[in-house]
This record gives structure tokens, sequence and C-alpha cells, in this order.
């Protein structure tokens, strides 16, 4: 299968450079590929489509200040550190800008001096393994030196950087926010679980794997890159409850969907309590076992998001959606509108 498969045109004007102030106002597009329709309404009628019963599951990860800017002691060259995933003590997998003036045994300073990291091993694609060095606490040090990771395609700074955080934001570790979940604020939260939804949360720690581009021509030759997730006893105990019950799981957003279906394959169907590292990719011709609808955002043209979308709902009708979004003046990306799929194809 064709990466250029995927494509579709987006005018730029209509990428969302800031979120709006109220979360739940944005606009939501509620699919059904088995009926093909394609209905029109605002986020904060994501209600409506909720059931007693529901299960609405929400990735509570905590996006780091991971972007650090300093200087190379050797050449005092600018050099930006993005920390992807922490591997082990203070040792963190980071996205090194520009990759090639740093190689193995490179010392990098930042701020006045009580951050410094050294390059102890050279990735691929840009990646560099990185031995911290601090005095104090490392979060508290990375708060006051880290900026939030925003995507390339955002070119304007948040006043607020908690605006690029979820209302239910609780374990740190991302490098970018879960951004189908920047639409709930608290209030409709706290009203879809009074209407008897249950709100299911779990982790999975959004990294290189989630966000890096497709640069093979056949997606069958794409690898993604392992993100660390987390799902409780009690999480695994409430879903599987409500698949008893022949209720419904409802995934918010594309990290969720990636950990369900990770676990379902890892417990043939089942929810179980878990932790661990994932690779999955999920394109057209997989098997969904572990949701039966989801909220999403609208992603970039020719990427891992727009394909697990596909797979779910089938390509020609995701982009049918997507051209409808775009005529209809939809808001696109991280700080962009939402869809709501109420069923997978032929489901």
């Amino acid at each position: 299968m064709d990466v250029s498969d995927f494509d579709y045109e987006l005018p730029e004007e209509l990428i969302a450079q800031t979120p709006l102030k109220d979360r739940a106002a944005s606009r939501l597009m509620v699919l059904n590929p088995n009926k093909d329709r394609i209905a029109h309404h605002h986020f904060s009628e994501i209600i409506d489509y909720l059931n007693p019963g529901d299960c609405l599951v929400l990735n509570d990860t905590k996006v780091l200040p991971a972007r650090l800017i300093g200087h190379k002691e050797e050449t005092n060259a600018k050099i930006e550190l993005l920390l992807l995933k922490q591997t082990e003590g203070d040792t963190w997998e980071c996205l090194a800008k520009p990759a090639k003036r740093v190689h193995q045994g490179a010392h990098i300073q930042f701020g006045d001096g009580r951050l410094s990291a050294e390059c102890i091993e050279e990735l691929d694609e840009g990646r560099r393994l990185m031995a911290f060095h601090y005095t104090g606490i490392f979060y508290e040090v990375l708060e006051e030196l880290g900026k939030m990771p925003l995507p390339p395609y955002i070119k304007e700074q948040l006043d607020d950087p908690d605006l690029y955080q979820t209302v239910y934001a609780k374990h740190r570790g991302s490098a970018a926010a879960p951004t189908a979940g920047l639409h709930f604020t608290k209030e409709l939260l706290a009203e879809i679980e009074k209407k008897g939804v249950h709100l299911v949360f779990i982790t999975l720690h959004v990294g290189l794997g989630t966000f890096r581009p497709v640069k093979v021509d056949k997606i069958e030759e794409h690898t993604m890159h392992s993100e660390f997730y987390q799902m409780s006893a009690q999480a695994a105990d409430t879903l599987t409850k409500a698949r008893a019950e022949g209720k419904r799981i409802i995934a918010c957003g594309t990290t969720v969907i990636r950990t369900l279906e990770t676990i379902c394959a890892k417990f043939d169907g089942h929810f179980q309590e878990a932790s661990g590292w994932t690779t999955i990719f999920i394109y057209p011709g997989f098997k969904y076992r572990g949701i039966d609808a989801m909220i999403t955002n609208f992603h970039l043209p020719k990427s891992t998001l727009i394909m697990l979308v596909s797979a779910f709902a089938g390509r020609d009708f995701i982009l049918k959606a997507y051209r409808t979004a775009v005529a209809e003046r939809y808001r696109f990306f991280s700080f962009g509108d939402a869809m709501f799929i109420e069923e997978g194809i032929h489901k």
C-alpha cells in the first residue's frame, strides 16, 4: 500500500495555530462509515453520543517541557534537544538538532550550568542517547529551563503552556500531547460521568513513534519507534465488565487506541493489567479488537495517524470526510477540531 494513498490537499490557513479559549467550543464532525453519514456539531455535544455504561478511555500522560536549547561546550554551537523517552536513570533518548554536530562524547550546557548532557551513543534519524547531569531535582530544573515541545507546524508561542496539556494530565513523560483530549473541560467530563459513562484512564507517553513522518513509499516498510504504555488492573476490570455487558469502549485519541490494541493483541482480545513498550503500527487491513468508537483530531497527510483512522473507518470514507472538513473550513491538527467515529467499518 502506497503512502501517497493517504494524501490530501490542505490549505495552510486551516492549520490551527492557537487553541480556543473554550476547549469544548471546537467543532465536531460525527462520522458513520457504514451509513456513509457525515454530520456537523460542536464538541460539547459529544455527550449526546455517549450512553450510560459506556467507557470513555483517556490518556493521562503529561507533556514534559522537553525542548532544551543549549550550546556545545567544545565549539559553543547552538544545540537543541527534544527529550523523547527516559531509558535508564538520567539517560534519555533525544532528538538532536543539528544532529551532525552531536557526536559521542559531546557535552551540551543549558541555562546557568545547572544542567548539562553528554552524548553516550549515536542513534539513527538524528536520535542520541544523552546522559544528563544536574544540580537539584531533574524535573524542577527541566520545568525552569525547558520549553513546551509544540509541533513544527505551530508557529506561535503559547502564553500559557498548560493549554498544551489535557485537563486530566497526570503522569509526566510525553514529548507531545494526546491532542484529541485537549477538547475536554473538567465541567464536560463531570457531565459525562454524571450521565453514567465510565471514565477510564490509561497512560501512553507520546514519543517519536507517534509523530515521526513516514519516509518510505510502501507503508508496510515503515517501522514505528517504541513508546511506553501502562494500564492498571482497575482500568482493565472496568473495560472487561463493560464489554461483558455489551457496552461500548470509546477511545479518545490514537494513543489510547494503540495502547488498547497492543494489550488486546498481547492477551488474545482481553484487557489485563499491563505495562511495557509498544511499536504497534495500525493501517488498513488491521482488525480492531479493543474499541467500538473513537474520538480523534484531523491528522497530517500521509501520517501513521490518518492510516490508523482509515483502518477503522475505511480509507475512501476518511478521505471524503477530510475533503468535507476542508470545504467546511474546519481547523486542523493539534489545536484544531475533532471527529467522532461512531463505529468501525462493517461492525
